[in-house]
């Protein structure tokens, strides 16, 4: 499965979740949700997972941990907030490039339309 179906299959379901559950709740509420949700259509799914910082040739536990990586190669940031702010987006590039995947997905189930606040956020592409 390539990345452009694992995020499909995210967004599609943080859409269904989103719509059935409305804005409001914890992040932590639609965090279980969207994992069972992926986990149930058979996606690889880690949860909390650390990201390591790497200096000067050691590995540095910054107690980053990213909410969700699907399959292995899509992170998912997850906010419940009134609105994403730039830190937020900058924050989940920099997950993504310390974690060393291509592509993160930023989704604040706080907005009043999902669609309205969800983010693809690239790091590079393979050609």
């Amino acid at each position: 499965m390539d990345i452009n179906e694992v995020t499909g299959m995210v967004v599609d379901r943080a859409v269904g979740i989103h719509r059935a559950l409305g804005p409001g709740l914890l992040e932590s509420v639609y965090h279980r949700v969207l994992a069972y949700e992926l986990r149930k259509a058979r996606l690889s799914v880690e949860t909390e997972v650390p990201i390591p910082v790497e200096w000067d040739g050691h590995v540095i536990d910054g107690g980053f941990r990213a909410d969700i990586v699907v399959n292995g190669i899509v992170l998912v940031e997850l906010k419940s907030v009134e609105q994403t702010l730039a830190f937020h987006r900058k924050q989940t590039l920099t997950y993504i490039k310390l974690a060393k995947l291509e592509v993160g997905l930023l989704i604040n189930f706080g907005a009043e339309l999902l669609k309205n606040d969800l983010h693809r956020l690239v790091n590079r592409l393979r050609e």
